[in-house]
């Protein structure tokens, strides 16, 4: 196995045409543990990655695996394994699918039996994938990307559509390749279906980052907070901070370490300062998450498409 090596992403910007589909994005991955790259459809995830991973160009900025781009990696097969697009030929079986690519790459064939065993697959190896469930397909994937024993995985969505058995292994699965040092990065739409698998979250919203951390720092329920938002949000945050109450911002307002919504609208009131929302913060991480990112549909920012294509970005 190739040893983990963080991923670092700094100041990346990424347009297409008059649409910035990332906008100076930084943050940075560390090895052994599992980081869960947040967002709604159209923050810019699936353009992040392929940034990343060398199959779109940057129009500033970098994104590297340990300060190298993926395209000057020596050997990138044994160093990364991601599944961004994951296609099959559905009249190959598993193991011819696989097979393939490491005929392609150099990895000697007794490996696809190996990855086909790591993920559960062994007794179907021999099955059209045609006939496979999302599940299965979705564990093949897995077993594409571990052909080359990389010390970094990369997986875009890929607990989306799996019944509860199906979430449940992978979530086992993923911790378990964080535990032998390999650093993870699973993306996602929804906060829920990673939480119970991720150790920290990079959470990105119409391009540009809103929270990165660990994933004990949205836990709100212990220390219950109130969310504000103002048609002046200068003069809230100013109100705030002359207040001396701690805060962050999303894209709904601002989430303020207080419990009692009464003492931060009273900070607005002394403040001169007009309110719209004001209300205390207690359901748990889910709506953390949804406060930070805000409601935006799958065509990306105000209906646009990130992509021309319409594509996902």
């Amino acid at each position: 196995m190739a040893s983990g090596i963080p991923i670092e992403v700094s100041g990346l910007t990424k347009r297409f045409g008059q649409v910035t589909a990332v906008d100076d994005l930084s943050f940075r991955v560390e090895p052994g543990r599992v980081t869960g790259f947040l967002g709604p459809n159209g923050a810019g995830k699936t353009t992040t990655l392929r940034v990343l991973l060398g199959l779109e160009r940057a129009s500033a900025g970098t994104a590297t695996f340990g300060g190298t781009p993926y395209t000057r990696l020596e050997k990138p097969v044994a160093t990364v394994g991601a599944a961004l697009d994951a296609s099959f030929h559905p009249g190959r079986t598993a193991r011819n699918h696989l097979a393939v690519y490491a005929t392609a790459t150099g990895i000697p064939k007794q490996r696809v039996g190996e990855v086909l065993d790591i993920v559960g697959l062994a007794d179907y190896a021999d099955r059209r994938a045609g006939g496979y469930s999302l599940g299965m397909r979705q564990r093949l994937a897995l077993a594409y990307t571990l052909l080359g024993d990389p010390g970094v995985l990369v997986l875009d969505e890929p607990i989306n559509g799996l019944d509860p058995e199906g979430i449940k292994w992978i979530r086992v699965f993923l911790q378990s390749l964080a535990k032998e040092g390999r650093t993870v990065l699973v993306s996602s739409h929804l906060l829920s279906e990673v939480q119970q698998s991720v150790d920290d979250v990079v959470i990105i919203s119409r391009g540009k980052l809103v929270k990165s951390g660990p994933l004990s720092s949205l836990e709100i329920e212990a220390s219950p907070s109130t969310v504000v938002d103002s048609p002046d949000r200068d003069r809230l945050r100013a109100a705030l901070d002359q207040a001396g109450l701690a805060y962050s911002e999303g894209r709904n307002g601002f989430i303020v370490d207080e419990p009692d919504p009464g003492r931060v609208g009273h900070a607005a009131f002394t403040g001169g300062v007009e309110l719209n929302s004001l209300h205390r913060l207690k359901s748990g991480l889910e709506e953390s998450f949804l406060t930070l990112v805000g409601d935006i549909g799958p065509d990306g920012p105000d209906g646009h498409p990130v992509y021309p294509t319409g594509e996902e970005a």
